[in-house]
Order: structure tokens, then C-alpha cells, then sequence
């Protein structure tokens, strides 16, 4: 039944923060929409964001920032991924690393965002 993802929703402590990490380090772009609504765009999905204690009905269950381990396939190398982490003082906390993604192996990093939610960044491993 189920075709793709149109989007997720993370809750965080600090929208500015967030969307300035997503889009100045991982080159995703704000997007608004709504009554003031706030949303990462990349590729043909989206991440709705929720400021803690001022969510959106309807909203899971224990919305809680920090809570998130999100991967995302690159459009460039984990070399390069891992220079403009370098540039930004982002820390690579694991990785390279060999991983199973949804359509077959891939290498890995992982850091984190400003929430501490778990960011996996991969490329295809054809090996």
C-alpha cells in the first residue's frame, strides 16, 4: 500500500537552530506554510518541525526533541561530506561504517543535530 514518504515531523527545542543546522550544513531549504508552520524541503520530502510544548494536533504521543535517528543518502561523497562537517565543526561521531539501507548496503557517518537526534548521512556501497 504504502508508495514513499511525503514527510516527518521532528519536535524541537529551537527551530532557528535547527533549520540553520539542516540547511547551512546538510543543504536542505526552509520552507514556510501555514499559520507560521516551519519545514526542512530536500529532494520530494519534507520534515514539519514542532517547537516543543507548542505542537500541532494532531502529534505523536510523547513529542520529545532529541528523540530522532533519521539517515539520509548524500548527492556527493562521504569524503566531501566529511570535509564540510570538518569546515563546520561538526563531530563525526561514528564512520565510516558499512550499513544495510532500504535498498542495499551503504557507508555511513553519523552525527548529531542541535537536538541530539542521530543523523546517519550514507551513500550507496557498491562493494
Amino acid at each position: 500500500m504504502i508508495a514513499s514518504l511525503d514527510h516527518l515531523v521532528l519536535t524541537v527545542a529551537d527551530p532557528d537552530a535547527t533549520v540553520s543546522f539542516y540547511c547551512g550544513i546538510l543543504g536542505m531549504e526552509k520552507v514556510s506554510f501555514g499559520e507560521g508552520r516551519l519545514a526542512l524541503a530536500f529532494g520530494t520530502q519534507k520534515i514539519n518541525l514542532h517547537r516543543a510544548g507548542h505542537e500541532f494536533e494532531p502529534k505523536s504521543a510523547c513529542p520529545t526533541p532529541g528523540s530522532g535517528d533519521l539517515c539520509f543518502l548524500l548527492d556527493c561523497s562521504l569524503a566531501a561530506a566529511q570535509a564540510r562537517l570538518h569546515d563546520a565543526g561538526i563531530a563525526i561521531e561514528d564512520g565510516p561504517v558499512a550499513r544495510t539501507g532500504a535498498t542495499g548496503p551503504i557507508r555511513s557517518l553519523y552525527i548529531r543535530d542541535p537536538d541530539a537526534n542521530l543523523i546517519e548521512l550514507s551513500v550507496p556501497d557498491p562493494a
